[in-house]
């Protein structure tokens, strides 16, 4: 199985892919491991397993100036200094959490850095949809006022 950090579309190893010809290089990414939290039996109190992995948005050439733009914007309430950070704790092992942080890492990039939807364009209901829907209405209440209007005594 391979990872996202390793060489993803033609991409030297060592890159981060984003989308689609933009990838962070190896250099720009930080990573820090610590001891997971939870069950793990002796296996637990031994190996630092959690990953944790922090990209300085703000300071990063890898990236077009619009979508840092974008993505500084975006990610604004997620920034400490500039610094995005991502962690993974769910697998056992630690290269497991590391391919884990780097797709949760890409995927968020990918969709700070997205261009944003195209602008709905309002329009008109077609007088035939709106018509029928008021009769459907007239029909309703009939029925619901015939049920009350009789006497069954």
């Amino acid at each position: 199985m391979s990872g996202p950090v390793r060489g993803a579309g033609g991409l030297p190893p060592g890159h981060l892919h984003i989308r689609g010809s933009v990838s962070l290089p190896e250099s720009e990414l930080n990573w820090r491991f610590s001891r997971s939290s939870g069950p793990g039996g002796q296996h637990v109190n031994t190996s630092d397993s959690k990953a944790e992995l922090r990209f300085d948005l703000a300071r990063t050439k890898a990236l077009p100036p619009v979508w840092k733009e974008r993505a500084l914007e975006r990610l604004a309430g997620r920034l400490v200094d500039g610094v995005v950070s991502v962690s993974a704790s769910e697998h056992r092992s630690q290269w497991r959490n590391r391919e884990a942080a780097a797709v949760r890492l890409a995927a968020l990039l990918a969709e700070a850095t997205a261009p944003p939807p195209r602008a709905r364009r309002a329009t008109r209901i077609p007088r035939g949809i709106n018509e029928r829907r008021l009769k459907q209405k007239k029909q309703r209440g009939e029925t619901k006022r015939g049920r009350s209007a009789r006497d069954w005594t």
